[in-house]
């Protein structure tokens, strides 16, 4: 029984879903989260915890052990007559445990640590531009299944007006006004607009599969999109993402600059080696002995042909790349923010010429109309003028669609 209840809440659930509407905002939303290439920031944070655990062990000490057996053609001898020293073995073993601690080495483990971060949060900025970039494809599908939506809802009127002539040439032909012809020619168009539906539903259902894969999630396709509201503010700066991320390439190549020029300093260790022998450290006792030796050595490179210059040299030129690479990105965003704006004005100014067109066209339908009752024209005449002002209409939705487009896509490339 509570399986049953189950059962049919997730049913309603479904159901409920089906009738709700999917905004622009939450497809920018879902494709954060649902879309595959979401979850490398994830795993890039796990890969940088390990990395910075395995740095973080040259802190620790540095154990080594090591064993041998060796026979050997000579020894050492005491060339001193009658000595009563006796001579060491040919075969000699030793086993040695070696500890290495570091002690000081000028912040260089710090500044290991603080380059793995840098370049952790450069690639999940990297991660967030791939991300950002597809809502100009979710832009694309989402207006694209939007102007669908208009023109069925433009079909849908189209095709209630025909039905209703239909019933008015029923009328005419009955009262002999009209010639039996005329029905033919409305059902035929009834026909058309049929397949027209059909069409417009593919269209539809394959344009919503494409957008659900992309945010993850499943959309029904009865759902209806809702249109955004959407306004641009021109004197907004850009603030894209990938300005971000390179910005983040400059502190990744200040951290790594860091840590290149704390590599040629002095290296401070401790040690000590523990072992058991023939012989120990004594040469002289020809015996299985234990042994130990502690201390502290100093590692310095200080001449290195000018190798760790030269390095810091090469970033400072990466410095150099990616100051032109963001006046690159300032240049052609620049352009496309212009070029869309321009389409935008472009496609307003249609939009008024739009209306005044589809206000004539609809004034000579209603004179048609009229003929039509009268028998003046035909059924045909009709259907060509009603066909305009629908083609018309369809114009101006079309318009009224690229034009949230054009504005969806602005707000992208400025990354509002």
């Amino acid at each position: 029984m509570k399986k049953i209840v189950l059962y049919t809440f997730l049913l309603m659930s479904i159901g409920s879903f089906s009738q709700e509407k999917l905004t622009l905002e939450q497809c920018y939303s879902l494709v954060k989260t649902n879309y595959p290439l979401a979850k490398q920031n994830d795993l890039l944070a796990k890969q940088n915890a390990i990395d910075l655990e395995v740095i973080a062990t040259e802190r620790l000490p540095q154990l080594d052990f090591s064993a041998q057996a060796t026979y050997q053609s000579d020894v050492i001898e005491v060339p001193i007559p009658n000595a009563t020293i006796t001579p060491l073995n040919k075969d000699q073993y030793r086993a040695t445990l070696s500890a290495n601690q570091f002690i000081f080495g000028d912040g260089l483990i710090d500044a290991s640590l603080s380059a793995k971060t840098a370049s952790l949060k450069t690639k999940q900025k990297q991660v967030d531009v791939h991300l950002y970039q597809l809502k100009k494809q979710i832009n694309q599908l989402y207006f694209s299944v939007l102007l669908l939506q208009e023109k069925k809802a433009l079909l849908n009127a189209k095709n209630q007006q025909l039905k209703a002539k239909l019933n008015d040439v029923k009328s005419g032909v009955k009262n002999g006004i009209l010639l039996p012809s005329s029905l033919f020619v409305l059902e035929a168009e009834l026909l058309k607009i049929k397949q027209q539906f059909t069409a417009l539903e593919l269209n539809k259902n394959s344009l919503l599969q494409t957008l659900s894969s992309i945010i993850g999630k499943n959309i029904d396709t009865n759902l209806t999109l809702k249109n955004p509201e959407i306004t641009t503010d021109l004197q907004a700066s850009i603030i894209r993402s990938e300005l971000d991320l390179f910005q983040l390439k400059k502190d990744e190549i200040a951290v790594s600059e860091r840590l290149i020029s704390k590599k040629t300093a002095p290296k401070l260790f401790g040690f000590a080696n523990a072992g058991y022998g023939n012989p120990g450290l004594n040469m002289l006792d020809n015996s299985f002995q234990p042994f130990y030796v502690v201390g502290v050595k100093l590692n310095w490179n200080p001449f290195d042909w000018n190798a760790n210059k030269k390095q810091r040299e090469s970033l400072l030129i990466n410095k150099d790349i990616i100051d032109n690479e963001v006046a690159i990105f300032h240049l052609n965003t620049n352009i496309a923010l212009q070029q869309q704006h321009i389409e935008i004005k472009k496609i307003e100014q249609f939009i008024v010429s739009d209306i005044e067109i589809i206000e004539l066209r609809k004034k000579v339908l209603k004179s048609t109309e009229s003929q039509l009752k009268n028998g003046v024209i035909s059924t045909s005449d009709y259907v060509t003028e009603l066909t305009n002002l629908y083609e018309d209409e369809n114009i101006l939705s079309t318009h009224k669609i690229k034009l949230l487009l054009a504005r969806a896509n602005y707000k992208t490339i400025k990354g509002q």
